[in-house]
């Protein structure tokens, strides 16, 4: 069993491991295999000799020379020694010196070059949850709404892409950032939503996935301060991270919104958001992100749950769903659309979404159908979504809240 500390310590260094080596050595697809070979040497040594004192370092120095290794056999056996000495300079063999000081972070760099204008968008977004984010495949093909055999092989696709056309592994021009941003921004805040609310598990919340999504899309922001969506999307994470002490109990349970206890939320966090959002909203030309941030502000300036501002909310979403083509979107522009004109309204909004195949088999839309239906006095059918819903998620907290919504109703 590997401590908790050491998995932790090995999840937030891979991204930057994988990104040392492919910097370096290129060869993506057999740099990823190698920095597995160093995080399983990793797992098996430092629980039993103690944690380096540079572990990033140790990590690159033992992926490096597994990395070598494989080139070096792969070359012999297709017999390239020749050719390959002189494509690759002797010194370029040697792993960092062990007394070498940590290596800058190639996150942001790795980041951009899986979202490579040479693949597609959907190759380019599940590419980089993989490599940069360390997402299992089950956990982005939740996120995409496919089945996970289809975006296996959509990253095995962009692995062997990456392999045949020779992208380098350099951070485009400023001249290119607009190519990649869309894809850049779309991938960061789907780890962030992994981290928010984990797919799968015991848990509730990821922390480290989230605090990953925010410190690369703080540095992002740092590279283009001037872009509205990066510090919308910024502005975003902040706000919704603020909530996280208050989304569980002390035993794990999940608190919905309106019932959090608001003193827990970081109002740190907060008032950077809310500085962001507005800045980028009178500065910059409106996108999603932003209008998602603007909502969430909404949320966390409301003293109470009953001080919530629905109706600024609402045409918030009405603007944001002429902007987007998102589901997910609809659905909580319904959940705005009851607090405003009543909860029978939000149901019949909620018929336009129920032939949608993105949200077929997955739980949120029976749960908001249930919530609703609760809300307009028919605990009975309330009922049955919710346990419809339960029966769908796979997140172990978010099943037993269903289950005992389900459970508090089942006399009614």
């Amino acid at each position: 069993m590997v401590p908790a500390r050491i998995e932790d310590l090995l999840r937030a260094h891979a991204p930057q491991v994988l990104g040392a080596l492919v910097r370096r050595y290129g060869h993506f697809d057999t740099a990823e295999d190698a920095v597995q070979e160093a995080l399983l040497a990793a797992s098996t040594q430092w629980p039993a000799c103690g944690i380096p004192q540079e572990p990033r370092t140790w990590l690159i120095r033992v992926a490096s020379r597994r990395l070598i290794d494989i080139l070096r056999s792969e070359q012999s056996r297709r017999e390239r020694e020749a050719a390959e000495a002189v494509r690759i300079p002797p010194e370029q063999y040697l792993a960092p010196p062990a007394d070498a000081g940590l290596p800058g972070d190639d996150s942001l760099a790795l980041l951009f070059v899986c979202c490579h204008p040479a693949l597609s968008r959907p190759s380019q977004v599940a590419l980089t949850l993989r490599a940069v984010g360390g997402l299992t495949t089950a956990e982005i093909a939740h996120a995409f709404l496919v089945p996970e055999p289809t975006l296996a092989q959509r990253i095995s696709r962009a692995k062997k892409q990456i392999k045949t056309s020779g992208i380098g592994f350099q951070p485009p021009p400023p001249d290119e950032y607009a190519a990649r941003l869309d894809a850049v921004l779309q991938v960061l805040y789907l780890i962030f939503n992994e981290g928010y609310v984990a797919t799968a598990g015991p848990e509730l919340q990821r922390a480290d996935l989230a605090a990953e999504a925010i410190r690369l899309t703080r540095m992002l922001h740092r590279v283009l301060p001037d872009d509205g969506e990066v510090a919308g999307l910024l502005a975003l994470m902040l706000l919704v991270h603020s909530r996280r002490a208050a989304r569980t109990d002390a035993g794990g349970a999940l608190v919905p919104l309106a019932e959090q206890d608001r003193g827990l939320w970081d109002r740190d966090e907060i008032d950077e958001g809310v500085a962001l959002v507005t800045h980028a909203m009178s500065h910059a030309d409106l996108g999603p992100y932003q209008l998602q941030a603007a909502i969430a502000a909404v949320h966390a300036e409301a003293a109470t749950a009953g001080d919530t501002d629905w109706r600024q909310i609402l045409g918030l979403y009405d603007l944001l769903e002429r902007m987007t083509d998102n589901p997910v979107v609809t659905l909580n522009r319904a959940v705005a659309v009851a607090m405003v004109h009543g909860p029978r309204a939000g149901l019949t909004f909620l018929t336009y979404l129920d032939d949608d195949p993105r949200l077929a088999g997955q739980h949120r839309l029976e749960a908001v159908r249930g919530h609703l239906l609760e809300l307009a006095g028919e605990p009975g059918q309330a009922r049955e979504c919710y346990e419809t819903a339960a029966r769908r998620t796979t997140s172990r907290p978010e099943q037993r809240y269903l289950q005992l919504k389900a459970a508090q109703l089942a006399g009614s």
